[in-house]
């Protein structure tokens, strides 16, 4: 049986619950073998990461640890990357051969820009897409696998947020990463 893999990408600034449930519900929706989290460098679409791309993989490696289904791929992090998703898919492809099924994750608010992105046809012919449900997001497009997945109410801006005035976040990350933004006063 060929092995599937779906990636996950974001900030991850931080990584947060709905992160993990949502890779949690591509796993077993998709029948996924791996899920690669890929955080990303300097995207050009958005406002970079407040925190830098060491504390997000500690933040990850923190969060993923207990999962054996969760892998971190740190490419687009590296100096040179040229932070577009089909440059990604292609290395990718390269690397796992064109026989492994990829699925690019992504939420139903990234799937609505998705014809913005550099390449977008070319990113539907590197990987399937499955999307998930976004609060206030309408999903009407059929050329995407829907991911059965109760959508959450977190985001990373407003965790920061949080932080930032001194709100309890332990029911939005997992307890280690809220440990690790503590331990070093990350956000405030």
């Amino acid at each position: 049986m060929t092995p599937t893999a779906g990636i996950l990408g974001g900030t991850f600034d931080p990584v947060h619950n709905a992160h993990l449930a949502m890779a949690r519900a591509a796993l077993e929706e998709l029948k996924l073998d791996k899920i690669l989290f890929m955080p990303t460098g300097a995207p050009r679409y958005r406002t970079p990461a407040v925190a830098s791309s060491e504390h997000r993989l500690a933040m990850l490696r923190l969060a993923l640890a207990d999962n054996p289904f969760f892998e971190i791929d740190a490419r687009e992090l590296a100096p040179g990357a040229s932070g577009y998703t089909v440059d990604t898919l292609k290395e990718l492809r390269l690397e796992l051969g064109g026989h492994l099924p990829l699925w690019l994750l992504m939420g139903a608010d990234q799937y609505a820009k998705l014809d913005t992105w550099h390449r977008p046809d070319d990113i539907r012919k590197l990987a399937r897409i499955a999307v998930f449900a976004r609060p206030e997001w309408k999903l009407d497009d059929a050329g995407a696998k829907r991911i059965a997945f109760e959508p959450m109410n977190i985001s990373a801006s407003d965790i920061r947020a949080r932080v930032a005035r001194g709100a309890d976040i332990s029911a939005l990350v997992p307890p280690a990463v809220a440990n690790y933004i503590a331990e070093h006063r990350l956000y405030a």
